[in-house]
């Protein structure tokens, strides 16, 4: 399906309000059942991005992979910030967001004067001046750039740890649902890496006992978590 390339234009309006450097953040991982949520940061400039750059969900695992290196020497900085399958259970997904984005933004060479956040939602909150945009993943440069190098890199991670516990699949999923995964979980349950709190387990009456209260989020956010 043919798509739009993204464009600086949210970055330029930025600038001309006096940010000198904007990053974009993007998160992967939120909806899985298992592994980190992590938020990737990315400073581009206004220079041409590499070609095919958009959204990373719109690009084939051949192509993200082969794209992410192109983008780490291309981009003037960038940073991933990841909230581990506890702090995500115990702080709730928008708090863990927010802790990731920070360990992401606190790693960049130097301080955004604003952030770009795809979504409609500021997860991120203040200090920090944001702007919120829609499909950002797919229409700003600096979003996507985070966009494809947060997700290679969280599915490299999960696939290290597919290696500790194969019968998931990790590899394969990075950690959402499969049918691979859900017949893991139903004969062994959750393993050291899998979300405590998540619904997932209200399916499983054999473990369901090791479920962990989880603290309430947003209606909205719910339902993008598959509530």
């Amino acid at each position: 399906m043919p798509y739009d390339p993204p464009t600086h234009s949210v970055e330029r309006s930025l600038r001309r309000a006096g940010a000198g450097v904007v990053a974009g953040l993007d998160e992967v991982g939120r909806g899985a059942w298992a592994g980190p949520v992590t938020v990737g940061a990315a400073v581009t400039g206004l220079r041409r991005p590499p070609e095919g750059l958009t959204d990373s969900k719109l690009l084939t695992v051949k192509r993200r992979e082969a794209l992410a290196p192109v983008l780490a020497a291309w981009v003037t900085a960038y940073a991933l910030g990841h909230a581990s399958p506890r702090e995500c259970d115990e702080l709730g997904m928008t708090a863990a967001l927010r802790l990731a984005a920070e360990r992401a933004l606190a790693a960049l060479p130097v301080r955004p004067d604003a952030v770009i956040l795809d979504g409609k939602h500021d997860y991120l909150g203040g200090p920090w001046r944001v702007r919120t945009v829609i499909k950002g993943d797919q229409s700003c440069v600096c979003v996507s750039a985070a966009s494809v190098l947060a997700k290679v890199q969280r599915d490299l991670m999960m696939a290290e740890l597919g290696a500790d516990h194969p019968a998931y699949g990790f590899e394969d999923n990075a950690g959402y649902p499969s049918p691979v995964h859900r017949a893991a979980l139903e004969e062994f349950g959750p393993t050291s890496e899998h979300r405590l709190s998540w619904a997932y387990l209200d399916g499983l009456p054999q473990w369901r006992h090791l479920k962990r209260g989880r603290i309430a989020e947003p209606a909205d956010e719910q339902l993008s978590l598959g509530f």
